[in-house]
Order: structure tokens, then sequence, then C-alpha cells
């Protein structure tokens, strides 16, 4: 998981408030339960001595906030009296918190984005196409594909000899309409660094549009005939395929983080050698078991790589005045300075885990912790 979009909570300095709760307005009691959920929460942070003008600030995001069908979740992170990032979550959390500390409470909010997969869908008939790409961060682009051949889309069968002219004239608009889509597709796929480009509708135009897609992107094309573009068709077939897709990208994701770092024998496994390794930017991935319950220390000083186990490290390290904070905090900080990435596993996905956290190594040297054992 890139964690590029955290980057702002960490280009300022705190002190943070960071709130979850549950926006579910489902019911018709919903608004007033908000409000209830709300005021206790704002009633947490001012037992942690949050500041008035800051709490204000999220209070604004949690009643202004545009709602959503169905059960949903927010979580909001502010600092300063500002709102510097507002996100909805796609379910509730798993209970809501709110915290007042150095730094902002963001292991919550990446353990339930999971990994990020962007990907492009695209609805396609033999005039054109209807597609949709969801980047990493879920911004939604849209395109509407109008190919420019609309003469002779059906192969006709007239009989005498004008007939081949007539079925090679239809094919010719397919050929090109679906070039037209492969143009927007590309574009589109571009624009949002797709993981996966799934073709689906007429199974001629998919066939064709499929065959002219370049060659880096035939590697995660996935076909299907699910799906029309006719009005009152059934998109359930094809959201399913998608979902199924998406997830499937995200798995093998994991599979491969967990078989990278197996092959390090040990190296990277533990607090200590993680905390290490950011220390001298040595992590390409870290790996993290999700625990809601964790609620483990580490020091800090000023920069993301000034970490550790025992503040005498920092003390040594020239920090004047380091600061102890929640564990996940001071890692997920060091993460998004150092450019590095996350992949957050499930307790049965890696259940020897050492301290449940990992790291995958940009490299190994003779200073690297645990090297010896390789």
């Amino acid at each position: 998981m890139q964690l590029s979009f955290l980057r702002p909570l960490y280009n300022r300095p705190g002190p943070w408030c960071s709130v979850y709760l549950d926006a579910s307005r489902d019911t018709h009691d919903s608004r007033p339960a908000l409000d209830l959920r709300w005021r206790a929460l704002k009633g947490r942070l001012l037992e942690q001595g949050a500041d008035p003008a800051t709490i204000d600030a999220v209070e604004r995001v949690v009643r202004g906030h545009d709602p959503m069908a169905g059960d949903y979740g927010l979580a909001v992170f502010a600092t300063g009296g500002r709102v510097v990032l507002s996100e909805y979550l796609s379910a509730p959390p798993l209970r809501d918190l709110a915290s007042f500390a150095t730094l902002p409470h963001t292991m919550p909010l990446v353990a339930q984005r999971g990994e990020q997969v962007a990907w492009v869908r695209v609805l396609a008939d033999r005039s054109g196409a209807d597609a949709i790409a969801v980047s990493a961060g879920g911004v939604p682009r849209k395109a509407h594909v109008k190919g420019r051949e609309n003469f002779q889309l059906r192969r006709v069968n007239p009989g005498g000899w004008s007939q081949s002219r007539y079925q090679r004239a239809a094919m010719e608009a397919w050929h090109h309409n679906a070039g037209d889509a492969v143009a927007a597709t590309v574009q589109l796929a571009e624009k949002v660094g797709a993981d996966v480009v799934v073709v689906a509708g007429d199974i001629r135009a998919t066939g064709m549009i499929a065959a002219q897609m370049p060659e880096r992107w035939q590697d995660v094309l996935v076909r299907t005939d699910a799906g029309s573009r006719t009005d009152g068709a059934d998109p359930m077939r094809m959201d399913d395929l998608t979902v199924q897709t998406i997830a499937e990208v995200a798995d093998q994701r994991i599979t491969t983080a967990l078989d990278r770092f197996g092959v390090q024998e040990d190296v990277g496994a533990g607090l200590d050698a993680v905390v290490s390794a950011l220390q001298r930017n040595q992590v390409d991935t870290m790996l993290i078991v999700d625990d809601p319950s964790a609620n483990g220390k580490l020091w800090i000083g000023p920069e993301p790589t000034e970490i550790a186990t025992d503040p005498a490290q920092l003390l040594d390290m020239s920090v004047a005045d380091p600061q102890r904070v929640r564990a996940d905090a001071a890692l997920l900080r060091a993460l998004v300075g150092t450019d590095a990435e996350l992949t957050v596993l499930a307790p049965e996905e890696a259940p020897e885990l050492t301290d449940g956290v990992g790291a995958v190594l940009r490299y190994v040297d003779a200073g690297t912790p645990g090297r010896g054992n390789g």
C-alpha cells in the first residue's frame, strides 16, 4: 500500500485531533444518533486537552459532510484549527474513536482501506464504450466513447454481388470504433496507474479492443462477455467480476510481500529490527498485523527516521527532546517520510510474525540486524 496520501499529515507539526465515527444515516433517527456520537467524541477530545478551534474545525466536517446512503464512517484529522485530511470510510469504524496526540492516529484508516488497487473497467459494444477508472486513492474518472463510425454496424446478408462489401464495411467500422475505445481506455489507465483493466460487454467488441490494447496493458487485461450497454441491463454479474478481479490483485500483492519477506531468513523481523531499518532508510515494505487493541509505544524526534525503542538511542542521535508516542503512529510516519510501503495483514495471514511486524528491506549490509542469521 502506498502511503503518499498521508503526507500532508506529516508535513505539519501537531498535536493532532484524530476522529473516527459511524456517520451512517440509514434510519429515521440517524441524525440525532450522529449528534450523540459526536458529542461523546468531542467530550473525549476536551478531556485530552484539545484546543477548541481544532475541535470546532472537526465538528464542521462531521456535521456538514454530504451524507452517503447506507452504513459508512468518517475519519477526520485536524491541527491548529484546521482540518488537514478527511475521508469517508466504506463501512463504520469498529468503534468510534477520538485522539489528541503528538502524531495523527492513522493506523485505523490504513487498516480499513486495505490494499488499494487502481482499476479501469470498459463496457463496450460495436458503437462505442463507457469506461470508468478508479485510482489507488479512490478518485473516479469516467469516459464515454462514441465511435467515429456509425454506418453499417450490423453485418447484413443481402445476397448478390454487394454482400462481401457490406460485411467488410461493418468489420472496418467495428475495428475503428474499438480503436477509439482503446485510446480512451489507455488514457484512463495511464492517468490512474491501473493495476487491472476489465473489458466487458459485446463479445466481438471486447475481442477487438483486447487485440488492439498496447502490450504493456495486455498482462493486466481481463476480458468478459458480462454486461451490456442496453438500457435496463443488469450490471450485477459485471460488478461481481470486477470486485473479484480487484480482490485477486490485492491478495497477490500480499502474497508477494510475504514471499519477499520470507526469503530474507529472519532479517527485518520484529519491532527492534524494523525500527533499526527505518533509522537507516532500509525499509521497502513494512508488514504489520492489524491489531486494534495494540497500544505499544516508541520514541521519536522531529525527523521521520528519528524513531527508537529507547529514548537513549535518540539522545545519541542528538535529538534534544524525544517524544513518546503510539508505536503504530511512529512507524507510519517513518514509512511516509522514507517513501516506503505498507502491507496490512490479518492475524491468520502471519501467525508467526515476531511482534506482529516485519520489513522487506531495500538493501542488506553488515550493519543490518539479524544479517548473521541468514
